[in-house]
């Protein structure tokens, strides 16, 4: 499943998607509330909408379609609502998150399932580099789990249109494989 960044909707992922699909993944690419043509309560309020109930709704919906295991893949804003929904989920609900330059919102020690921080080194954002950020996070997350920490300073999803597009994307598909990286 893939959660987009905000700046972007879902129709952003088609490139990855189309690349998922053919390693042989059932692929689902949503709006979260308030993005693209999607609406929920408190999609006005992007500083408080609750969108970690969007990727369980999805992840739910996926099982519910006979999915035997959900993934998610995460940019920005869309892997903390992934880690967030890991910490809101059940027990195996969700098999692994990939969080492109993002970590949840709540705290990383009650993450429940494997997860994969993808982040360039340069990455910042108004409140200044997001590295340590996540480094923090990452250090309270339980096992397994792998930092891999790119050159540059593309966020989230920008990855993808950078010289290291092949390996954030190789990266994933180990990751999503059942190998954490090493």
């Amino acid at each position: 499943m893939l959660a987009h960044g905000g700046r972007f909707t879902k129709e952003s992922w088609e490139p990855q998607a189309r690349r998922f699909a053919v390693a042989g993944f059932r692929v689902l690419a949503f709006d979260f509330r308030g993005f693209g043509k999607s609406h929920g309560p408190g999609d006005k309020d992007f500083g408080s909408a609750p969108f970690q109930l969007d990727v369980l709704a999805a992840v739910r919906y996926l099982r519910a379609a006979g999915a035997k295991s959900v993934s998610v893949v995460g940019g920005s804003f869309g892997g903390a609502a992934a880690g967030d929904a890991s910490i809101a989920s059940r027990p195996g609900e969700i098999e692994r998150i990939v969080m492109l330059g993002a970590a949840p919102n709540e705290p990383a020690e009650k993450l429940k399932c494997p997860t994969l921080w993808i982040v360039a080194r340069n990455d910042t954002s108004g409140d200044g580099p997001r590295l340590p950020g996540i480094r923090a996070q990452f250090e309270k997350a339980p096992e397994p789990k792998k930092l891999i920490v790119l050159d540059g300073s593309a966020h989230a999803q920008y990855l993808f249109t950078t010289d290291q597009s092949e390996r954030v994307m190789r990266e994933i598909l180990l990751f999503l494989n059942g190998k954490v990286p090493e």
